[in-house]
């Protein structure tokens, strides 16, 4: 019983999701037909991906980017302009989440450096809403995404559409969150920290690779079937200990709510009911679904009910502002913060909160107008 309190305590959302998918089982018993329910794209992509950019952290690629660029800064604001833009740029390539688990860890372990504690909150805030916004910039930049991309068959001016303009004008105001910073000098600590690591290009191409084919698998040139292969090929002769680095939860989440949504499919009520609140309401379908089940649910569980993939693109990537579990990637922010300063747990939320909301807010106006 302990180990699946700790289970739903760590992967809360596999766990509601693989409940949903036993409970949709007893209106539709298993059959031949589930197997059409997967997305099998999506799950080869997010394997790929995930255990590609695990290979590239292994290296240290993101750390030493980080410090490179931080040997640049001179002040508190250039400084955090640095950390935050970093989670925005790097989150379109290496996902959200991954982006959150390098730099919130290394924004930490900076701030202390040159003792600035008590501004690390409002930079790890920002970094987080920068990583969630950042990443909806791109078909890889986050789960949601990726599976969407697949599905709904998108040309990249059809995706860069729905998007663009809502990563342009988040960049924007990011830029402008940051003139709440001071330009207190600091030049000095960062001076004296920096590193002599280096990665080698021998040890780097094999990733680089396995990172264009993924691409390529993105945009429609090759088969994920084959890429697949190559690349667990590839990862098993390079480090095979990258495998365990998988977040395989989330693949099993993403299995779970295919089935569960496969099977609402197959009961006419509750598919006809479903469409209904859905259709022509995406947007806030979307956004406000996403305050309770975070983002990539949200996507999956409405994709099944709407044809129009834009405005539920659009919505599941502003929905990831908002509460803490609107982007389960934010959880990562606050379980690092959190365990560095345990008593401003509730500092946290509350500034968390005010951010998202405001940010939220101004991208769904700009939404509404568009």
């Amino acid at each position: 019983m302990n180990h699946l309190i700790s289970l739903f305590r760590r992967e809360t959302v596999f766990c509601v999701s693989a409940l949903l998918a036993l409970l949709s089982m007893l209106a539709v018993p298993p059959d031949a037909a589930y197997l059409a329910y997967p997305d099998y794209r999506t799950l080869a992509l997010l394997f790929c991906l995930m255990i590609i950019v695990a290979g590239f952290r292994s290296l240290g690629v993101f750390e030493l980017l980080g410090r490179e660029l931080l040997q640049r800064t001179d002040n508190l604001r250039s400084l955090s302009a640095v950390l935050v833009l970093m989670c925005f740029f790097c989150s379109m390539v290496i996902t959200n989440d991954v982006t959150l688990l390098t730099f919130v860890p290394f924004t930490l372990m900076v701030f202390r450096m040159i003792h600035q504690e008590e501004r690390a909150l409002l930079v790890v805030v920002l970094q987080t809403i920068a990583a969630n916004l950042g990443s909806m910039a791109t078909p890889i930049g986050n789960p949601q995404n990726i599976y969407l991309f697949s599905v709904a068959n998108f040309t990249m001016g059809e995706f860069a559409w729905a998007v663009l303009p809502y990563t342009a004008v988040s960049l924007v105001l990011l830029l402008a969150a940051l003139l709440f910073l001071p330009r207190t000098p600091v030049g000095k600590y960062l001076a004296e920290s920096k590193g002599d690591g280096h990665v080698s290009l021998r040890a780097i191409l094999p990733f680089l690779v396995l990172l264009l084919l993924s691409l390529l698998v993105v945009f429609r040139v090759v088969p994920y079937g084959p890429a697949l292969v190559c690349v667990a090929a590839v990862i098993w002769v390079v480090n095979r200990k990258l495998f365990g680095s998988v977040d395989y939860y989330l693949l099993l989440t993403f299995l779970c709510f295919f089935v569960f949504i496969g099977n609402l499919k197959r009961i006419p009520a509750l598919d006809s009911l479903l469409q209904n609140l859905v259709q022509g309401h995406e947007l806030w379908a979307g956004i406000l679904s996403c305050q309770v089940i975070s983002n990539v649910p949200a996507a999956i569980l409405l994709a099944g009910f709407t044809e129009n993939y834009q405005t539920l693109l659009t919505a599941v990537n502003l929905g990831g502002l908002g509460t803490l579990i609107a982007s389960l990637a934010s959880l990562i922010s606050f379980k690092f913060f959190t365990s560095e300063y345990p008593a401003r747990k509730g500092a946290f939320l509350g500034s968390f909160t005010v951010w998202n909301v405001g940010f939220l807010l101004i991208l769904a106006v700009e939404a509404m107008l568009l």
